[in-house]
């Protein structure tokens, strides 16, 4: 069974790996949306947010004397395969069951941004590689983990500064490997590896590239690499500071917006919720042994990204990202024996009980008959495991 899935993973990784390039490459050569766009915001007009991938973009581009975009295609390809790399190996050996497996090709994990290709290598990917990166380091260097809490952090709020808001589920990652029972020194001292990060967030926040500093950039990027600043890079002007974050959001909100995320995290999250509500802590730690299971402190850690809700229009994205850092996160605890996992329970519930041919069935339906849209607006999206090959075999046939 264990070197089935294994080889099912891999074939299934590689697939969104050969989606993932064509549809990049197609991207590079429109270059109308926010997957190239955000990737070309620098500090050649003075320092900002989500620029440090840029100008490193930039100076390999003029290092090289190769067209940028083709630079940031590469580098793209590259971050994609290191996170489908780190998933395999991070996955691969999980003792598994029916829960688990719907957990693992929840159409909002790894799937989503295929099936919503608006979202295909956003800088949060490289947030992703920094976390799962983490678990290995966590798991087997334990005197660095200070070290690379301090570093991943900082780099990872440079690179994208809502990181911010799952900071919640790096700290609870943290204290619960380390077993920090009180608020005690021990407590005191782990939390100053995380407030530079935390200092930086606000400082970015607090000072936004001012309409010269922009000017500026777009000018370099027109006149030197022939690139306009346009979507995410041209957003820094109108997005600058924090009351324009949230201004033009509110009138977007609607019952029928706010039902339809509501089941979207319901029945997305279902088979995660269904785990953490047969789990708990082996040890009694820190704010975790208020609660007889894990549902409700992974709701309270995820609850800053309400604000996240408020900020921006990806509603779909948020629930992306909310998703890998919580699957991430219980499976890091489950492989490292960190919580007990019911397992008597998991073996009586419905879906372990039905027949194999509904349960496939279910499978495919679930994990790719639907997927939420990108923005706010957008409906949820059909059979993304039919309409992402179809597109692709449609663009190959018209061009």
């Amino acid at each position: 069974m264990k070197i089935r899935f294994k080889n099912y993973l891999i074939l299934y990784l590689l697939t969104l790996f050969s989606f993932s390039t064509f549809y990049l490459y197609g991207k590079h050569n429109v270059g109308n949306d926010s997957t190239i766009s955000e990737w070309l915001i620098n500090y050649s007009g003075g320092f900002t947010k989500r620029g440090i991938i840029g100008e490193i973009s930039i100076f390999f581009s003029r290092l090289l004397s190769i067209d940028l975009r083709d630079i940031i295609f590469v580098f793209q390809l590259i971050t994609i395969s290191l996170y489908f790399l780190l998933v395999y190996y991070f996955i691969k050996n999980i003792k598994l069951n029916r829960i688990f497996l719907l957990a693992i090709f929840s159409p909002i994990f790894l799937l989503y941004p295929i099936a919503e290709i608006e979202v295909l290598a956003r800088k949060e990917v490289f947030i992703f590689i920094m976390l799962l990166a983490y678990t290995f380091i966590s798991s087997n260097k334990k005197g660095l983990k200070n070290l690379f809490t301090l570093t991943f952090l900082t780099i990872g709020i440079l690179i994208w500064e809502p990181l911010i808001f799952f900071i919640p589920f790096w700290f609870a990652i943290d204290i619960i490997n380390n077993k920090v029972k009180y608020f005690d020194l021990k407590l005191f001292k782990k939390t100053l590896f995380y407030l530079p990060a935390i200092f930086l967030a606000f400082y970015i926040a607090l000072n936004p590239m001012s309409s010269d500093q922009h000017e500026e950039m777009a000018k370099i990027l027109k006149n030197e690499f022939n690139e306009n600043c346009y979507m995410a890079c041209q957003l820094l002007l109108s997005k600058a500071g924090i009351y324009q974050q949230f201004q033009g959001q509110f009138d977007k909100y609607s019952f029928e917006v706010l039902l339809r995320y509501f089941l979207i995290y319901l029945i997305g999250f279902g088979p995660l919720i269904i785990l953490l509500k047969n789990s708990k802590l082996r040890e009694k730690i820190f704010f975790f042994k208020k609660f007889e299971n894990m549902f409700l402190p992974y709701l309270i850690i995820l609850s800053p990204v309400i604000v996240l809700h408020s900020m921006g229009y990806d509603w779909g994205r948020w629930v992306n990202i909310s998703y890998v850092f919580s699957v991430v996160s219980y499976f890091y605890l489950y492989k490292n024996n960190l919580l007990i996992l019911n397992e008597n329970k998991i073996k009586n519930n419905f879906i372990s009980k039905i027949k194999k041919n509904y349960f496939i069935f279910l499978f495919i339906i679930f994990c790719f008959g639907w997927n939420p849209k990108t923005v706010i607006t957008g409906d949820v999206g059909s059979f993304p495991g039919y309409r992402i090959p179809y597109k692709a075999i449609k663009i190959m046939l018209i061009n």
